[in-house]
This record gives structure tokens, C-alpha cells and sequence, in this order.
């Protein structure tokens, strides 16, 4: 970003995981979705030294764990050998190929026995990040068991393409980058099984108690939901306005910047998600984001 930003970017010092926020972008001139989107999309694509240093493509299972809310790691090891995980926004996909090494025993979950044959994976990204060591993974495991996606973003794919899953996991992925969070969850929400569970995780918003203020002095947080009277409820006050889930929301606030993990629940296919206008995004990593929650319609006056 340029030298005019005012956020700076936060580097987590945190073995095995880097959870980083780039600072969005203050200008005089008109911010524009289109070239909004430009910036971000460069910011996607950048390799080598291009690369912005706050885009984290090469978070570990371990970094999932530590940054998700509890109960991931229990759903991971419970998984069972026909049951199937995303994971949006993965990167390079260490998550993914980390659940596959010979090294990862779900008993240290709480699982009662090792677990002989392990369940099918999909890791999506933007961009094609993956190394040598996927297909030398792939080489280990049964035809089908683990996929790569990517060159579209989630709601370009259907639910015929990518079938169905019991576990999705965004860690700093499509939850936090989209400039659609409505859309993103009720695409999102359609390959949810009715009783799989989604965990993400949004950085320096406020929580659920609203007793937090924005990580930078004199910046706003990162991304807010606001009623018609400019109130910003937070991500987990809209979240639970969402039927056909239950949510849970718990504030890390011992991170830097701090966090507010989500275990979401789909406890049946009727689900309806709250429309939101976006209002402001500024390229970022991830971005500044604005959303307006949209005015219920006046009810009908009754004739005399």
C-alpha cells in the first residue's frame, strides 16, 4: 500500500501462524468498487516480492487450530472417512495436507482411536498456490479423497460442482475479503449439510459485548455491519439474524489485532440471510469493509 496508508500492517509473533492486517488505503478521491476490486485482485496474484507482506498464504492445521474457535479441532478428528471439508481460502493448503500427514492423530482431539482411513478435503483459493508438496500428497492418498480449487471465488461455484460438506473451515479467507458477505454466506450456507458446522474467524470488528474498540487509534475496525441509524451491530449480532443456524461467538482479544471466532451450526435447508449494501471497500489485506443493513419494508397501513 502506499506511503499515505495510516493502518499499518500487524505481523501475529505466534509460532506457526501469521494472521496479518494490511492497512487500508486513505485518499481524498472517490473510492470505487471497480477499482477496489482492481487493487485487490492484484494483491491476490502477487508472487515472490510482489506479494503484500500481510497476505498469509501458508497457515498451518495448528495455526486453525489455535485461531478457530474451540470445537474445531474435535469436529476434524470426528470426521469420518465418506464426511468432507472445505477449507475457503486455503492458500497454499497446509491446513489441508497437514490433516493428511502421517504425523496428525485425531486422539489428540479427543478422538478414542487412531483414525485408519481419514475423510475427504477441498481446499479452495483465488489464486493456484499450491507446491510440490500437494502433489506428493495426492500421490499418498485414495483417487478422489483430496481436491484444489481455484480461479473463481466461492459464489461462482454451484453446489453440483462441489457437492456437499459436513466441515467448512475460512481462516482470514472469503469471509473477510468478500465484497458480498450476504451472497458469501448464502453460498456458503447452501453446501452446508444440515448439522455441519462452520468455523471462521474476523479480525479487529466489534464483538459481540461491544466493549471493544477499532485496533488502530483513530481508525474505524476493519469491517462493520450498520443499522439504517449508522449503529455498527458487528459481524456476530448479524450472524445471528441468519435462520436455520445457530451461532456462537467468543473474542480473542489477546491477539494482535484482535479476533472474534464463529462456530456456525446449519440446523436445517430453509435459510434465509439478511441482505446487506456494500457502502465502502478499500483493497487491504484484508479490506476495509462498510455494509448497510438493508431497511425492513414498512408494514402496510390498514384501510379504514
Amino acid at each position: 500500500m502506499k506511503s499515505t496508508s495510516t493502518r499499518l500492517f500487524a505481523l501475529l509473533l505466534l509460532q506457526f501462524l501469521t494472521i496479518a492486517s494490511a492497512p487500508a488505503q486513505n485518499t481524498t478521491a472517490p473510492l470505487t468498487l471497480e477499482a477496489e476490486r482492481a487493487k485487490q485482485e492484484k494483491i491476490y496474484h502477487g508472487r515472490g516480492e510482489l506479494r503484500l507482506e500481510g497476505y498469509v498464504i501458508d497457515r498451518s492445521l495448528s495455526a486453525y487450530v489455535r485461531a478457530l474457535p474451540g470445537g474445531f479441532a474435535q469436529s476434524l478428528a470426528h470426521l469420518g472417512p465418506e464426511e468432507r471439508w472445505l477449507d475457503v481460502g486455503a492458500g497454499q493448503g497446509l491446513a489441508v495436507l497437514d490433516y493428511y500427514a502421517p504425523e496428525y492423530d485425531p486422539r489428540q482431539a479427543g478422538r478414542r482411536e487412531r483414525q485408519i482411513k481419514k475423510g475427504r478435503s477441498v481446499a479452495m483459493s483465488i489464486e493456484d498456490r499450491r507446491t510440490p508438496r500437494w502433489q506428493q500428497t495426492v500421490d499418498t492418498v485414495e483417487p478422489k479423497q483430496l481436491h484444489y480449487v481455484f480461479g473463481k471465488s466461492l459464489r461462482e461455484y454451484s453446489v453440483d460442482e462441489l457437492g456437499r460438506f459436513q466441515l467448512i473451515t475460512d481462516v482470514i479467507g472469503g469471509f473477510s475479503y468478500t465484497e458480498n458477505l450476504a451472497l458469501f454466506m448464502e453460498k456458503l450456507l447452501s453446501l452446508l449439510t444440515v448439522n455441519g458446522t462452520f468455523y471462521t474467524v474476523a479480525q479487529d470488528v466489534r464483538n459481540e459485548a461491544g466493549s471493544n474498540k477499532p485496533h488502530y487509534a483513530g481508525e474505524p475496525f476493519l469491517s462493520q455491519i450498520k443499522t439504517a441509524s449508522g449503529e455498527d451491530i458487528g459481524i456476530c449480532a448479524w450472524l445471528k439474524k441468519i435462520s436455520c443456524i445457530e451461532v456462537s461467538c467468543e473474542y480473542k482479544g489477546d491477539w494482535t489485532p484482535p479476533l472474534e471466532t464463529y462456530k456456525i451450526r446449519k440446523t436445517c435447508d430453509k435459510v434465509t440471510v439478511p441482505q446487506l449494501k456494500a457502502d465502502r471497500y478499500v483493497a487491504g489485506t484484508p479490506p476495509e469493509r462498510v455494509f448497510l443493513m438493508n431497511s425492513p419494508a414498512p408494514a402496510p397501513v390498514p384501510k379504514p
